[in-house]
C-alpha cells in the first residue's frame, strides 16, 4: 500500500510511474492488469456556479491512517496486488488532479472492481472536509456527488 497527502499540485501519471518503478525494483515485475483513476476539481459547482477551486481540510495523522485503512481493506476484499492512493489537501485549483488511485492485480476485473470500490469509500468515508470558493466567497460543500452523475 502507498498513501500520501500532497499540498501541492503533482503530475498523477508521473505518480503513477514512479510507484510503479518502485514496485518492479522491489518485486522483480509488475501483474498483469492495472486500473487507474485521476479525479479533477470540477470548473463548476452543485448549483452550477463557477468554482475556482476547492479547498480541502483534514486532520494530519488522522486522515492518513483512515486512507490507509480503507485501501488494505479493498486490497483485502479483492485480492489485489497493490493500491496506491495520492490526495491533495489545502487549496487545489479547477482542473487540477485532487486524487490519483492506481490498482494493481493479476485479472482486469478485480483491478476494476476495487479500484472502484476505493474510490466510493474515499469519497463517502475518508476525512475531508471541503469548501468551494467561487470569486472569493467559500462555501462548505455539505454532501458528495453521486455515484451515477
Amino acid at each position: 500500500m502507498s498513501v500520501s497527502l500532497h499540498p501541492d499540485p503533482f503530475g498523477p501519471f508521473l505518480q503513477v510511474e514512479q510507484w510503479q518503478q518502485q514496485l518492479v525494483a522491489g518485486q522483480g515485475d509488475s501483474p498483469a492488469a492495472a486500473s487507474l483513476f485521476i479525479g479533477r476539481v470540477r470548473g463548476t459547482g452543485a448549483e452550477g456556479q463557477p468554482v475556482d477551486a476547492l479547498e480541502l481540510e483534514h486532520y494530519p495523522g488522522m486522515t492518513e491512517t483512515q486512507l490507509q485503512r480503507l485501501a488494505v481493506s479493498c486490497a483485502r476484499r479483492h485480492g489485489v496486488t497493490a493500491v496506491m492512493v495520492r490526495h491533495r489537501v489545502g487549496l487545489v485549483l479547477s482542473g487540477d488532479a485532487i486524487v490519483v488511485v492506481a490498482v494493481l492485480a493479476d485479472h482486469r476485473g478485480t483491478a476494476q472492481r476495487c479500484c472502484q470500490e476505493l474510490l466510493e469509500a474515499l469519497k463517502h468515508e475518508a476525512p475531508f472536509w471541503k469548501r468551494e470558493w467561487s470569486s472569493g466567497v467559500g462555501t462548505w460543500v455539505e454532501g458528495n456527488t453521486a455515484l451515477d452523475r
